[in-house]
């Protein structure tokens, strides 16, 4: 009853902080998506950011315990399921047979280490420092953010491991979002079907749209 109540419980924090991460996801598209309005877009967007200043470190901070949390809980949650011999509800086996559900472990894995990688690329601008946004600015003395990530793009094999890390979070998202539905009762064997289709094409979109900024820049429809 212990491990029952301790998995239950580690479900509800998964659900939170997966919601939590989608959330961030959104919004962190819409701000990438300013790069098709040209320079202004997403150097303005930039600087929106850094002029929050130690709220944007707060919310940094939150995200950062919201990823860890879900990370530590999905690969405990994963130990024990492979280990307990309980028997599993009909809709937890419709939901882990998937492509999606049966990899979850791996493409968690595959982001966490992509995320570590676009940090130090993109945040800690240490990949490219030549093109550091603090060291070139823009016509208005803005971090020039846009010259960056056109030219980080315009390399094939960035553009190529950014959409293959985006692959693996549509992935994620397909499943993690009808799984977060479950936990938190609102899904059923009747309702089960819809969402999984709104899992699939909420995951679908986002991939599209992050897939899209690179697409731009190597088709040449984005940049200079």
């Amino acid at each position: 009853m212990t491990l029952i109540k301790n998995m239950v419980g580690r479900k509800i924090v998964m659900s939170i902080t997966g919601l939590a991460l989608v959330s961030f996801v959104c919004i962190h598209l819409l701000g990438n998506i300013s790069l098709f309005s040209g320079p202004d877009g997403i150097n303005a967007y930039a600087k929106m950011l850094h002029s929050l200043g130690p709220f944007l470190w707060v919310v940094r901070l939150i995200m950062a315990a919201a990823l860890g949390l879900h990370m530590v809980f999905g690969i405990l949650l994963t130990l024990e399921n492979r280990t307990s011999r309980a028997q599993k509800y009909a809709v937890n086996k419709h939901l882990s047979a998937t492509v999606a559900g049966k990899n979850m472990i791996w493409t968690g894995l595959l982001i966490a280490l992509y995320l570590g990688y676009h940090l130090l690329h993109f945040t800690g601008q240490m990949i490219m420092p030549e093109f550091s946004s603090s060291r070139n600015l823009d016509a208005l003395g803005r971090p020039d953010v846009f010259s960056m990530v056109v030219h980080s793009f315009q390399h094939t094999v960035v553009s190529v491991v950014y959409v293959t890390a985006m692959a693996a979070v549509g992935l994620h998202l397909s499943h993690g979002l009808q799984s977060m539905v479950q936990t938190l009762g609102l899904n059923n064997e009747r309702t089960l079907p819809v969402m999984v289709k709104v899992g699939a094409a909420a995951a679908l979109v986002l991939f599209l749209g992050y897939a899209a900024i690179p697409a731009g820049i190597v088709s040449r429809l984005v940049g200079r």
